[in-house]
């Protein structure tokens, strides 16, 4: 009996406000261009990870809070290749170095098409045994954010254990 993989190529469609926006965001994000482009469409097909997702222009259905989506690369060489190139082209929204978040040690940056939806782009070093209790949302609504002096005094961890966070602005300590 052979074996099929019964979800070969993951799909996702996201509404946008601007299509040729998200083209030329989602062209450079993925180093690629779209397969198909039609009036207020756009799909982009992946091999590697294998996805398949489109856009599709439509203002009253955007919504951006939803979470956020990402990429696992393999190698700590493969993020900072990714980091550089996606720096190149001024996308680069936040940078988190040895933070502890979703229960793993991770090197990570973030990116926000036009319409504000966040992409992460990871390299996981080991499974964690704690999480970062506190995050907070002030900046954005991604997994792990920076944490207040305040917050980090009393979030109830081990406040040895810092994380270097860097955003466009300025650069700060994250609890845990």
């Amino acid at each position: 009996m052979s074996k099929t993989n019964p979800f070969p190529r993951m799909h996702v469609s996201l509404y946008v406000s601007d299509i040729q926006k998200s083209i030329n965001f989602y062209t450079t994000f993925f180093n690629q261009a779209p397969v198909k482009v039609k009036p207020n469409y756009a799909k982009y097909v992946l091999e590697n990870p294998s996805l398949i997702i489109s856009f599709v222009e439509n203002k009253d259905r955007v919504q951006q809070n939803f979470g956020h989506l990402g990429f696992q690369v393999e190698t700590i060489e493969e993020l900072n290749k990714r980091l550089a190139e996606t720096k190149l082209h001024n996308l680069v929204s936040k940078e988190e170095v040895g933070t502890n978040c979703c229960y793993a040690k991770q090197d990570k940056f973030w990116a926000n098409d036009p319409d504000g939806v966040q992409w992460e782009v990871y390299y996981f070093h080991e499974d964690a045994e704690f999480n970062d209790p506190r995050f907070e949302m002030a900046e954005s609504t991604a997994c792990c954010t920076v944490s207040t002096e305040e917050t980090k005094q009393d979030c109830g961890c081990n406040a040895n254990v810092e994380t270097s966070v860097q955003t466009k602005d300025t650069k700060k300590t994250a609890c845990c």
